[in-house]
């Protein structure tokens, strides 16, 4: 599942709704003034943001010839219009767009900029779904419910991912029903006071407000003092151009993920798309839809990739000769692991070098598919680069799926394999982003993941958090070096960009999710954050390895 976007503005507002708004007012954090929208680019001793020198990065490459490549963006799909990737996309030159057949005959038709695993016929797509714990306790529950631990009926080994999944299952229905309970009536609140604050405002029905306004406004009586103050709390921690509109919108989407988890619709797979999920090669299936309404994260994660440099709209991607390689897989929910393994061979089969996985869950239950999945890329010398997940959780002692710990025991460190987390905007106690995912083992490296700017489905701009959006950071730079440096293989790529990340020994830093103080470097297996330049100036340095 990719992640949900703002998910600390949610508890922001519980915590405002449970606390009693006036109360919680006189608490609410201080809201930091905006970054630069390109501070992930920017060099700290420079510009005094922790970003990856990319400026530097390009000083250093000036003269120099690029190849292009092609980068796989597993997601929930882009925006195949959006201005800031025109030129950019991925085209599969074998296949005649809108004919109807598989010329190519490589079992998807009219797989023009990519394909989409959860569509369906009619034009459809399955891109609500629920967790992968939910979809596996109602799978089992009717053969493991009622069974005890020694009864003579049971396959132990499957009788312990059962009670894993159980206790997976338990822990998301406690949480969802909370935040049901705690963020129903703040939704509700911010949807019926969004009038009121627009009409203090002075504004039409049609126009939105946003940080500023809120804060400007004079409150001429309590009802709009207390109006007010929700709404300066939703905007805490989003920066000046987000809108009530966004605000709303990405609360509710939320709202129904959910509903959607304790009150699963567990027919929609078989109902829009027609497969069986648990057979990995039963038939073909999907379509060449790439754009639903849950397009945004896959936009915002291609456009750091790729997004046309120096055009003046929109942002500047990192890499400047990349093709964007579309794949579908990732729903509003957790993605099936025949989706993620189909995605991978996908990607790989049709020319993709680099692929990017901004999601992850907590159960995999056909793991096998997937390293397998991952072994074929490696096969062919195909980087693969993920986000580490945005759970504050160590990753070391519960782990995130997909990852490079193979179920056959082949391996627990794959060479084409990056696992990202996020980090701020400062070299400061702040430095490991709140939420992010760690681990002085499983995870490699930490990128620039908070405030981070990059393009939407239907706009120009958006502003978010997330390892989802450090992962094509890392991407992105991995396309620069394979750009420049054509003959290095994925496994010199990683080198040379875990190389970059230089340990920060005795920067104590909030360990994600808590309070507590611990070195930086115990948070990752570099102990550093990744820099476009010394990345560049280590792969240069090298002897290509790069079968042709």
């Amino acid at each position: 599942m990719y992640i949900f976007r703002k998910y600390l503005i949610s508890c922001i507002i519980a915590g405002a709704l449970l606390s009693g708004l006036n109360s919680f007012a006189q608490t609410q954090p201080v809201a930091e003034p905006d970054p630069p929208k390109n501070w992930h680019a920017l060099d700290l001793k420079t510009d005094g943001y922790f970003g990856i020198s990319l400026k530097q990065a390009y000083d250093f490459l000036q003269g120099k010839k690029s190849k292009t490549v092609v980068v796989g963006i597993i997601d929930s799909g882009i925006d195949t219009l959006q201005k800031d990737l025109q030129g950019v996309l991925w085209i599969n030159t074998k296949e005649v767009a809108g004919n109807g057949l598989d010329d190519d005959h490589n079992g998807y038709i009219d797989d023009i900029h990519g394909w989409d695993f959860l569509g369906g016929k009619g034009g459809k797509c399955d891109f609500s779904e629920t967790e992968e714990e939910v979809r596996e306790y109602n799978k089992l529950k009717a053969k493991y419910g009622y069974l005890m631990p020694d009864s003579t009926k049971l396959n132990k080994k499957d009788y312990a991912y059962w009670k894993r999944v159980k206790t997976e299952y338990d822990s998301t229905m406690v949480k969802a029903r909370a935040e049901i309970s705690q963020l129903s009536p703040v939704v509700t609140a911010m949807v019926e006071t969004s009038g009121y604050i627009r009409h203090a405002l002075k504004l039409k029905d049609n126009q939105t407000f946003n940080k500023a306004d809120v804060e400007n406004l004079k409150a001429s009586n309590d009802t709009l003092a207390e109006v007010k103050n929700l709404w300066t709390i939703a905007f805490t921690d989003e920066v000046s151009t987000s809108t009530n509109v966004k605000v709303i919108k990405e609360l509710s989407e939320y709202m129904a993920k959910l509903n959607n988890d304790v009150s699963p619709d567990l027919e929609a797979r078989k109902r829009i798309v027609g497969d069986d999920p648990d057979i990995l090669k039963d038939k073909p299936y999907g379509n060449n839809l790439l754009k639903f309404e849950d397009a945004s994260h896959g936009t915002d994660v291609a456009g750091l990739v790729g997004a046309i440099r120096n055009n003046g709209y929109g942002i500047d991607g990192i890499a400047d000769n990349v093709r964007i390689m579309a794949i579908k897989a990732v729903p509003i929910g957790d993605e099936y692991d025949k989706d993620e393994a189909n995605a991978i061979h996908y990607a790989v089969d049709n020319g993709a070098k680099i692929i990017n996985m901004s999601f992850g869950k907590k159960i995999s239950p056909h793991k096998e598919w997937v390293d397998e999945a991952f072994k074929y890329a490696a096969a062919h010398d195909v980087l693969l680069v993920q986000a580490a997940g945005n759970d504050n959780q160590d990753v070391d002692a519960k782990p995130d799926y997909p990852n490079d710990i193979f179920a056959d025991g082949s391996s627990d460190d794959a060479d084409n394999v990056i696992n990202v987390g996020a980090s701020g905007l400062k070299m400061d106690e702040n430095l490991a982003a709140t939420f992010s995912n760690y681990g002085k083992k499983n995870v490699d490296l930490f990128a620039p993941g908070v405030k981070i700017t990059s393009i939407d489905s239907d706009a120009e701009t958006i502003t978010d958090d997330g390892t989802s959006f450090s992962a094509p950071i890392v991407s992105g730079i991995a396309t620069l070096i394979l750009e420049y440096y054509p003959d290095l293989s994925a496994r010199q790529i990683k080198q040379a960009i875990m190389q970059s990340a230089q340990p920060l020994t005795g920067l104590k830093v909030l360990k994600p999710g808590t309070k507590d103080k611990v070195d930086f470097t115990t948070l990752s297996k570099t102990g550093g954050v990744v820099n476009a330049l010394k990345a560049l100036q280590i792969a240069s340095t090298m002897t290509g390895e790069r079968k042709q």
